[in-house]
């Protein structure tokens, strides 16, 4: 009889290529199914491959995209989207030039499917249970949402799984994170993930792989599992895992990239036999009631600095451990924040809804749905990044983007965004912003910016307060 295994123990098994031992003790080699790029950090990688000869290994088992510098401007009357930064135009330009040169498969700016890295891949159908998925971008966590162990990767990796479609990887420990109970109305996946940051710390998963279980993620649909894998990375983890389920395969059914026919009858028959086994141990494990959790919203300059809605900025006094309060110190300086001040009522700038985070048709529908009738608040500018062009065209289907037009926010078109503020999205010094993407470090989303992030019922809520705002008191 076998030894029960673990969701990640399984994928990890079935790509390792060579063993500890076998390797002489150096780290396994990982074989890669899906490999995703983007122009940000794949320059340098196919210089590489120039400088040394190669060519890409497995072509068809790469997709690139147009996400991080596109600007989210307006298309001109001949549908393209105008690109005045130099650097941000040569960039697009070396990524289709290097996907032409390799034979890559690449969603430019012209493509109906193009969008965030991290929307596309699931959206195409092209992430899948039992995959090991890697990106240069740390947020890959995102597709362990299906069932996937898919992690972010550095520059000179990406070189490497261009070259070789495999991955020199150190073993990571396993981390059971348990979300228990049922959500209450206006407290979403996002609220959940912050939570959980703000539990167990920043470096709280360091060395290790989630896999979140429980009744309440059991329950989430498929865009609020990306949004808690997508966060991951924000505790130190690794990786992020949500087993697969009906609720995965009917989300993946039909979609371009989707086995289909007597294919999808045998894919089935391995995603199903993916779950942790019963008995298997995990390393470490956390747990986490949601029943009476309340939105959740940052106030400092790292995601694991947050608070229930209702509360105040904690006081450095109270904290024990001099490093962590000489960093709550700075932080709150550099958020202009008074220690025991209440988070909520905190006048803001701009409302921005969108990222790999936040950006999907679930998110905007959460979003519309506390806009409609409304306007947002005098001196607020709101903007509304799609995650992608498909994501764009069936929200305006839907209608949704005349509710958010009709409120006064900007209707923008796919990509990155605020979130990353290399593309002409961006805030002004000292401006307060609320925001749904995964990230409020300093200067994240512009010099001197400041960022609380919240879900998008939050984000919603606050746009129309014209501060942070309890999207229940809107919703009720």
């Amino acid at each position: 009889m076998p030894e029960p295994e673990t969701l990640f123990e399984k994928i990890w098994n079935a790509h390792q290529i060579d063993s500890d031992d076998a390797a002489g003790g150096a780290p396994p080699l990982l074989y890669i199914d899906l490999h995703l790029i983007h122009e940000v950090t794949s320059p340098q990688a196919f210089t590489e491959l120039r400088s040394r000869g190669l060519k890409v290994r497995r072509p068809a088992h790469t997709l690139a995209t147009m996400d991080h510098s596109t600007p989210t401007t307006p298309r001109d009357a001949s549908g393209r989207i105008p690109i005045v930064d130099p650097m941000a135009a040569a960039q697009l330009e070396q990524l289709e030039q290097n996907c032409k040169d390799f034979g890559i498969p690449l969603y430019s700016l012209d493509s109906a499917h193009q969008g965030i890295v991290h929307v596309i891949g699931p959206e195409l159908g092209a992430t899948q249970p039992g995959m090991t998925i890697v990106c240069g971008d740390s947020h890959t966590s995102t597709h362990g949402a299906f069932g996937a162990l898919a992690f972010g990767i550095g520059t000179s990796e990406v070189a490497d799984v261009l070259a070789t479609q495999c991955l020199i990887q150190r073993k990571p420990a396993t981390f059971d994170v348990r979300f228990e109970g049922r959500l209450a109305p206006g407290v979403t996946a996002k609220d959940m993930i912050l939570a959980l940051i703000g539990k167990i710390g920043v470096g709280g998963g360091t060395g290790c792989v989630f896999e979140y279980t429980g009744e309440a993620i059991r329950t989430l649909d498929m865009e609020g599992r990306m949004t808690v894998c997508n966060m991951s990375i924000e505790a130190g983890a690794r990786a992020g895992m949500v087993a697969p389920d009906d609720t995965t395969f009917e989300y993946i059914a039909g979609r371009p990239f989707a086995p289909a026919g007597a294919d999808w009858d045998a894919a089935l028959e391995r995603w199903r036999a993916l779950p942790t086994d019963a008995g298997a141990v995990y390393d470490r494990s956390v747990t986490l009631d949601v029943s009476e959790l309340e939105p959740v919203v940052t106030y400092g300059t790292n995601p694991g600095m947050s608070v229930g809605i209702g509360a105040r900025v904690p006081m450095p006094a109270g904290v024990p451990d001099l490093s962590e309060r000489r960093a709550l110190e700075k932080a709150l300086a550099y958020m202009g924040l008074e220690p025991g001040q209440p988070v909520k009522g905190q006048p803001v700038d701009v409302v921005f809804i969108g990222s790999c985070t936040n950006g999907r048709l679930a998110d905007l529908r959460m979003a519309a749905q506390v806009m409609k009738g409304r306007k947002v608040a005098a001196g607020v500018r709101m903007l509304v990044v799609p995650g992608s062009r498909a994501i764009k065209r069936q929200a305006e289907a839907e209608g949704l983007d005349r509710v958010f037009k009709a409120a006064g926010a900007e209707w923008r078109e796919a990509g990155c965004s605020m979130c990353i503020a290399m593309n002409g999205d961006q805030l002004e010094p000292g401006q307060y912003a609320v925001s749904t993407s995964n990230r409020n470090f300093e200067g994240r989303q512009g010099p001197g910016g400041r960022t609380f992030l919240a879900s998008p019922l939050t984000a919603a809520a606050s746009a129309i307060a014209g501060r942070v705002a309890d999207p229940r008191e809107v919703m009720s």
